[in-house]
């Protein structure tokens, strides 16, 4: 019999049962890419991620992130969370920390309190933005429960975005429209079936409003099994990386708030600036630990 101890925590919130939750595993030596795919799918989480031994000694560690389905290139809530606990378990642990991802070197600031002790950390998207195919506003609007004319098109037309990750569909809606949104599963699968070359088979909705000089925020991956998520760093990148691009600046910063309808309320630091390579983007956060065990197999 074989235990694999674990670390929940709650990521981009300063307050328990908030923000995303992520089960890590700080040590998967012995563990199969069966067995990290079924603890992922037991967890039941959005995301668990399993830390291994770097392929090269300059990096910190090799990092693999499960959703309940499949492995995924990179995420931004699992960054900030694995870090933040390799963080708090090593007292001399470096100021950030490289990550070696499918989707490349991906790395991690850890921030800390006055006393020195981690509270969060800053994740990198390992790519620049890359800006994909618009779709219909019908299509969005139906994979979100809305009618058309809540999507708002005067500043750009729903459009697929991603950094690193899986891309996102960037939707800009009415505030009213925000709060009342449900994912529509049976939509989400024929806005695959109608745009194969668009969306590879994958698509995930990141709708948001203007909120002040912020922005506020939600994200549906049904075709997942992550019917809502609580806070999407991955999502908060591209879209960074997306308003830059519309803007026209060399650099900016956005507070989005995400989770609030499903009673996890998250903040994320999204910034973006612009490189020789193309826009960079960066989101930030804080996590607060929950659980510890072991997984016993």
């Amino acid at each position: 019999m074989r235990a694999f101890r674990f670390v929940t925590v709650d990521v981009f919130t300063d307050r328990r049962f908030g923000g995303n939750q992520l089960a890590v595993f700080p040590d998967a030596r012995g563990l199969t890419d069966a067995e990290m795919q079924a603890l992922a799918d037991e967890f039941n989480l959005s995301e668990t991620t399993f830390v291994l031994p770097p392929a090269h000694p300059q990096n910190s560690a090799r990092v693999r992130i499960f959703n309940r389905v499949a492995e995924m290139p990179f995420a931004g809530h699992p960054n900030v969370g694995t870090a933040f606990v390799l963080g708090r378990e090593d007292e001399a642990a470096p100021p950030a920390y490289r990550f070696e991802e499918p989707a490349g070197l991906v790395e991690v600031v850890l921030e800390r309190d006055a006393e020195g002790r981690v509270t969060g950390a800053e994740v990198a998207a390992p790519q620049p933005l890359r800006i994909g195919a618009p779709l219909p506003a019908a299509v969005a609007a139906a994979c979100a429960g809305l009618a058309e004319d809540d999507i708002l098109t005067a500043r750009h037309a729903p459009v697929l975005a991603a950094d690193g990750g899986n891309h996102r569909l960037l939707t800009e809606v009415s505030p009213e429209a925000l709060a009342r949104a449900t994912p529509d599963l049976a939509a989400f699968r024929r806005a695959v079936a109608a745009h194969p070359a668009e969306t590879g088979g994958f698509l995930s909705l990141y709708i948001y409003c203007r909120d002040g000089a912020g922005l506020r925020a939600r994200m549906f991956s049904p075709l997942t099994g992550t019917v809502e998520d609580a806070a999407t760093g991955s999502a908060a990148t591209p879209l960074a990386g997306f308003l830059l691009h519309l803007d026209g600046g060399a650099e900016g910063a956005w507070d989005i708030v995400q989770g609030v309808e499903m009673g996890r309320p998250s903040l994320l630091r999204a910034s973006a600036r612009r490189m020789p390579e193309g826009i960079r983007a960066r989101v930030a956060g804080r996590c607060v630990p929950v659980l510890r065990g072991e997984a016993v197999l």
